[in-house]
């Protein structure tokens, strides 16, 4: 699938410098009652920039996501949004996105539109954006997989938030609808939106991410650029860089003990 005309030629989101950090956490540990999921994180988010969070199952990414969107506090540690003063700060694209039935792609994003002081022709943009302004007039629950991520980047963008957060925005879809939701992702970040994502897709990753987050048991193993990483080690790939990486053995899930 090849981006519209329109978004190679979307007007420029952000206001900051590429390369100047949006958000910033540092050392944060989180944990659920005795279980300890995150210990002593930090990570900064640059303007037009893709940042890329991996990691085995069970590895605190989620947890990490969702404190860095705003969603929950985190136990211990702090994070600062740096960014440039907008209505809406960050966008946010949950892995699973769900809209109301019965509503039409565009009436949903113009609901969503009207949180933020904008207008049905701002919700269109947003369509334009992700190359999905023909899908418009249908009904939201009678999209694809990838047309629903679609959707939920484009209310992620609504506002022009200078930092957009997207949990596995690309899990389950085919090699396709992958690739384009990536190359909307990346068209963003040359636009000066500060992105952040968590992928198990290491190949597209690799190829889209400027700087890669490694996680492992709930701390930050490895990061860096991922061309960068790989020679730091003496590999090939992003994959092989991750392998050398984990603690535990690639496709199986981690499984923390309670601390007393």
């Amino acid at each position: 699938m090849e981006l519209t005309q329109s978004v190679v030629e979307m007007q420029t989101i952000s206001t900051t410098m590429t390369g100047e950090t949006i958000l910033r956490a540092t050392d944060i540990e989180h944990s659920y009652g005795l279980l300890t999921v995150l210990e002593g994180v930090s990570v900064s988010v640059d303007s037009g920039t893709v940042t890329a969070l991996v990691g085995p199952n069970g590895s605190g990414k989620t947890t990490l996501i969702r404190a860095l969107a705003g969603l929950h506090e985190p136990s211990e540690g702090t994070i600062a949004y740096e960014g440039s003063e907008t209505i809406r700060r960050r966008g946010y694209l949950p892995q699973r996105p769900a809209f109301r039935p019965g509503q039409s792609v565009l009436d949903a994003l113009t609901f969503y539109a009207s949180l933020v002081g904008e207008t049905e022709r701002d919700a269109m943009a947003t369509l334009e954006r992700v190359g999905l302004e023909d899908a418009a007039d249908r009904e939201v629950s009678a999209l694809s997989g990838g047309m629903t991520r679609l959707v939920g980047i484009a209310q992620a963008t609504l506002g022009d938030p200078p930092v957009i957060i997207l949990d596995e925005p690309a899990s389950g879809l085919d090699p396709e609808m992958s690739l384009h939701i990536f190359d909307v992702l990346s068209t963003l970040a040359e636009r000066g939106t500060a992105i952040l994502l968590s992928s198990h897709d290491l190949a597209l990753v690799e190829e889209t991410a400027d700087k890669v987050l490694i996680l492992d048991d709930g701390t930050i193993v490895r990061r860096g650029p991922p061309d960068e990483m790989a020679d730091d080690i003496g590999v090939g790939s992003l994959l092989e860089t991750f392998k050398s990486s984990i603690s535990g053995e690639p496709g199986t899930v981690l499984v923390r003990e309670e601390t007393v």
